[in-house]
């Protein structure tokens, strides 16, 4: 969505023609609840011209597709035979996030801090962990790091209101 109804809060070249007010009863037509039940909040800023005409290739397509296959496959292995229907991360319920999203004390010190500063719900918290063992599944490595644990935060919703 938008952040405001111009579409230009926080834009680096445009400024923003609505009031304070105006922006946040527009960022509050959507209910915190809501906003808690999605997992991936990233903002996408404006693309200059000469990063969208640049010659330089991003990772390809195929080379995504198979680490991403490989992370479903380590995912379909995890869950085989517990017979409750979970097939992937997000399927997990609570006790499948404390069997399979442990964390080290690196990491139960950063979710302990991120839960405190950020205020986080235990619904936040569990997507947060789920979310972090596919990022753990992607990057190959068997246990959840802090590094992980920190990109699953980031992309929490950064308190859009003004």
């Amino acid at each position: 969505m938008y952040p405001c109804p111009c579409g230009y809060f926080s834009d680096p070249e445009r400024a923003c023609t609505c009031s304070h007010q105006t922006v946040t009863r527009y960022q509050k037509r959507i209910s915190g609840p809501m906003l808690d039940r999605i997992d991936i909040h990233i903002e996408v800023p404006r693309v200059d011209f000469e990063k969208l005409s640049d010659n330089r290739r991003g990772e390809a397509s195929d080379e995504i597709r198979v680490r991403v296959e490989a992370a479903r496959q380590k995912q379909r292995e995890r869950f085989t035979g517990l017979n409750n229907g979970v097939m992937t991360n997000a399927d997990m319920r609570v006790a499948e996030v404390r069997q399979f999203c442990e964390l080290d004390a690196e990491g139960q010190t950063l979710v302990k801090a991120a839960m405190t500063q950020l205020q986080l719900s235990a619904r936040a918290y569990h997507r947060i962990l789920k979310l972090s063992r596919t990022i753990a599944d992607l990057a190959g490595d068997e246990n959840i790091q802090s590094t992980h644990l920190a990109e699953a935060l980031q992309y929490r919703p950064k308190g859009m209101m003004v």
